[in-house]
């Protein structure tokens, strides 16, 4: 409480300074409201074949059915995933319902979203930075890789980044690379490993635990095609591809996977899926997507103008309120780009965010 005191005073004193001012934002339209799953433990072994046929599978929910990456549209076809684990691995089975089922990329490594894929992203730490990504397509080829922070805040993936456990296995209901018949699904099954994982966790760097929580999404790239001798191929319009559809599990509230404080939350749990239990949020979400709200905003948006101020410059917001949720917010112009601190009224809770949108989390009780 002392903590908080000194910090609330100190900001009053710094909103008389010349270098200080006080401004209002809105960030009720920024916010989303990210999915969640509970991840049950197997009970037995499973044969990753892509059929996804075992007990625990059987008893193990599917997630809602994909969304547009934005939220609005519809998809034109379903795709829902189920996940599992044990001490090694977090398996996850896809479900893409597809009339035409068709891929040509067949070398490790390379751009699968090229073809229609499935993509999971796993962050281990939710704090925005290392966090892994993998896409699969109906050929069952494979790009996996690692991104130290998202690409608009300057992240470098590296491809070279290969899950050498990892197990992927692909069942098609319908023919593949066969025009001409209609398809009724393809399926994917991983087993993917949680050591490589705990590698990018902030320490302690070990593998899950019965109670923990990660932040996860899915997507589903969809291209519309042509079919030429046989051949499918991604469709052209005045010599140019027509744009992916992007379908999500949790919505990212823009066409942009690589927002990870807006992907959904995964619960860990001991229970077999025959013993179900309900999710529970571990972090306040409403007052964390209002603090990434306002970092984009000034990384990203209308509030942009603020990094060219002068080093050292403060800026008081006005307190922000969603949800019966308040924070009290300030910006500070640093030499490597800002710092937002920002505290939570309710729950006296301090959050850090700099130019990188990693984020830091601190009791001031």
């Amino acid at each position: 409480m002392k903590s908080l005191f000194f910090t609330l005073v100190s900001i009053l004193i710094l909103a008389s300074c010349n270098n200080t001012r006080s401004i209002y934002v809105d960030l009720s339209k920024d916010i989303v409201s990210p999915k969640t799953y509970v991840v049950h433990k197997i009970t037995s072994p499973l044969n990753i074949d892509g059929k996804a046929d075992e007990k625990d599978w059987n008893d193990a929910t599917f997630t809602d059915e994909f969304i547009d990456i934005e939220g609005v549209k519809i998809p034109s076809q379903k795709t829902q995933i189920k996940m599992l684990w044990d001490a090694n691995f977090l398996y996850v089975y896809a479900k893409l319902y597809e009339k035409h089922i068709w891929g040509d990329i067949t070398e490790r490594d390379q751009v699968i979203f090229y073809n229609n894929d499935i993509e999971v992203f796993i962050s281990p730490s939710n704090d925005t930075h290392n966090y892994g990504e993998i896409e699969v397509n109906a050929l069952n080829t494979v790009w996996d890789l690692v991104l130290n922070k998202p690409y608009n805040a300057g992240g470098k993936p590296k491809s070279r980044w290969n899950l050498n456990n990892l197990k992927t296995a692909v069942f098609v209901k319908g023919t593949l690379n066969n025009p001409n018949d209609i398809d009724e699904y393809w399926a994917v099954e991983m087993a993917i490993p949680l050591r490589a994982f705990a590698e990018l966790k902030n320490r302690p760097k070990v593998k899950p635990k019965d109670g923990e929580q990660w932040r996860v999404n899915f997507s589903r790239v969809q291209w519309d095609h042509d079919i030429n001798d046989g051949i499918y191929s991604r469709k052209k319009k005045d010599n140019k591809f027509l744009p992916e559809y992007n379908w999500v599990w949790s919505n990212q509230g823009a066409i942009n996977m690589h927002l990870p404080e807006n992907w959904g939350y995964i619960h860990f749990t001991d229970n077999p899926p025959s013993k179900p239990i309900q999710f529970k949020h571990q972090t306040d979400v409403i007052a964390e997507q209002m603090v990434y709200a306002l970092y984009r905003k000034i990384a990203f948006k209308n509030l942009k103008h603020l990094k060219k101020e002068s080093i050292g410059t403060q800026i008081i917001f006005k307190p922000i309120t969603i949800q019966n949720k308040t924070l009290l917010a300030n910006f500070l112009k640093t030499h490597t780009g800002f710092t937002l601190q920002l505290i939570n009224k309710e729950s006296q809770m301090e959050y850090r965010i700099n130019e990188t949108g990693l984020i830091q989390r601190k009791s001031t009780k």
